[in-house]
């Protein structure tokens, strides 16, 4: 008799399609709404797209398993399908930021080695602009006068197009929102999308609701983990094109959301949006926050209008879902004064907080930087040896960069990123307090913070804020506020207001602009 060693490399037929499961299991339950066309998709209807959007691609084009396509699109149901169809056919999903430069795609793309280029035409400037690889056999727009899409590729011949793959096979390459250095490019298998998909699913997070809207961008992984949750629970997926503070309002008060995931930027530009007050929240069950703590400035004002926020963390290396606070009773009071913490690791991850230096696990109540290891740990950054080898450490371990402290309940709370952290006149400053404290001033909505070079102190905290609608404070004043609850080093030196904070492509504050902005 012989035994399978390692089912993750056993090509099976349900690996990737995500479409064709679902949709033998719940073929006429309504699996997308799209807010921009008002159009109503069921699970057959997405499977159908998919298998002829496959075919088009193996028939037509000639791509097979292994093969790359890159996609510059904002989040529209033609990314869905072909999302979709290369999961079906092991052909590798490369969705590129289209707030990139061109020197910035012209690195990628010369990375990826693409067979194929597709693009919404409203970047049509951008893609004639670029030094497209040899590698590109094709290139397609998505929404020109011609409508290639709509017209020709799902008028396909339908077919069921579906071949077994393993889980160690690649579904995405993912490059990061970095904005200081070249982007890496993460290797995300299907066994990453898989297990995050489970775990997320074991651990209580969502699936509890039968509609959520899709908020993080399709160039982001946690667009894409959005979706494969939400084929995996069979619940309507509500789709939007590009986030949209006004647009979240209407679809909360139509009752076509019951919960999103959201980074508290977004949330941010929610509660300054002028409809915010007039917003009928009784249909939203939830929000899901990401990539840092929510601020109890923000969380209140979400759970006045009795909705709760549950907090989650992950890295695209090792999640993109790791943590998440899961409320310990009805009480949303709990969720106040637990608001600072992540909570503990998901059900199939462990979780290690280490010293920097010495690499040795730190006691609960003292900082180091958090580690996490699970099946749904990435496989390294491509054709990057040397930075794939700073990330994963020994047996397994990826190394987040994010410091860390454990509470004596478990609980884990982040405080900041230790490359954000600065120095001025020798001490230690972290931006993130600094933005939290500004956060408790009445009239700041959002703020974001940074270290900028200084003759007499090496770097001093500046900050940029933004005001709920209607409302604003002077620099001073906002100062003195700081001054209160802070050192006088981590005060900001200067405070200007934005009406829009600056972000990176995957929705996370841009310090780095706003080092720009003061220098």
């Amino acid at each position: 008799m012989r035994f399978v060693q390692n089912y993750d490399s056993l090509p099976m037929n349900w690996v990737g399609d995500w479409a064709g499961r679902r949709a033998a299991l719940t073929p006429y339950r309504i699996a997308l709404y799209d807010s921009f066309t008002k159009k109503v998709y069921t699970f057959q209807d997405m499977n159908d797209r998919a298998c002829r959007v496959g075919a088009y691609l193996i028939d037509v084009l000639g791509l097979r398993k292994g093969d790359v396509i890159t996609l510059i699109s904002r989040n529209r149901i033609e990314s869905i399908d072909i999302y979709l169809a290369c999961g079906k056919l092991g052909i590798i999903l490369a969705p590129l930021s289209q707030r990139l430069k061109k020197p910035e795609l012209d690195d990628l793309m010369a990375r990826l080695q693409p067979s194929v280029l597709i693009y919404e035409y409203q970047y049509a400037e951008l893609i004639s602009a670029l030094s497209v690889p040899s590698s590109v056999q094709a290139v397609i727009s998505i929404d020109d006068d011609l409508n290639l899409f709509e017209n020709v590729i799902l008028k396909t011949d339908f077919r069921s197009v579906n071949i077994p793959l393993a889980m160690n096979d690649i579904c995405l390459y993912v490059h990061t929102g970095g904005t200081t250095a070249v982007p890496k490019i993460c290797i995300v298998s299907y066994r990453q999308m898989v297990w995050n998909s489970v775990d997320i699913l074991a651990t209580g997070v969502t699936g509890l609701y039968k509609k959520v809207l899709i908020t993080f961008p399709f160039f982001h992984i946690g667009g894409w983990n959005t979706l494969t949750l939400l084929f995996y629970a069979g619940v309507t997926s509500v789709l939007m094109r590009e986030f949209n503070a006004g647009l979240v309002l209407e679809l909360i008060h139509e009752g076509r959301v019951e919960s999103f995931g959201a980074v508290e930027a977004m949330l941010q530009f929610i509660i300054a949006h002028p409809k915010f007050g007039e917003t009928d929240f009784s249909c939203l069950k939830a929000i899901n926050t990401a990539a840092a703590p929510c601020s109890k400035a923000v969380m209140q004002i979400f759970l006045d209008k009795g909705v709760p926020i549950s907090q989650t963390y992950g890295t695209t290396e090792a999640g993109p879902s790791n943590f998440a606070y899961i409320a310990r009773s009805d009480s949303l009071e709990e969720l106040l004064v637990n608001s600072a913490s992540i909570g503990t690791s998901m059900f199939h991850c462990d979780a290690k907080i280490i010293d920097q230096e010495s690499e040795c696990e730190v006691e609960p109540g003292k900082m180091g930087v958090l580690c996490l290891r699970s099946p749904h740990n990435f496989d390294g950054y491509l054709h990057d040896p040397a930075r794939t080898e700073k990330i994963i450490h020994q047996d397994g371990w990826i190394y987040t960069g994010d410091l860390a402290v454990q509470g004596q309940d478990g609980l884990i709370f982040i405080k900041g990123r230790a490359d954000n952290m600065f120095i001025s006149g020798g001490e230690n400053v972290s931006p993130e307090e600094i933005e939290q404290t500004l956060m408790k001033h009445p009239v700041v909505a959002g703020a974001v913070c940074a270290g900028v070079p200084d003759l007499k102190w090496g770097q001093v905290p500046v900050a940029l804020v933004m005001f709920h609608a209607g409302r604003s404070a002077a620099a001073e004043e906002l100062k003195a506020f700081c001054r209160d609850s802070l050192a006088d080093y981590k005060v900001p030196k200067y405070i200007r207001s934005v009406a829009e904070l600056p972000l990176t492509g995957a929705g996370k504050l841009n310090r780095h602009v706003v080092v720009t902005m003061f220098s």
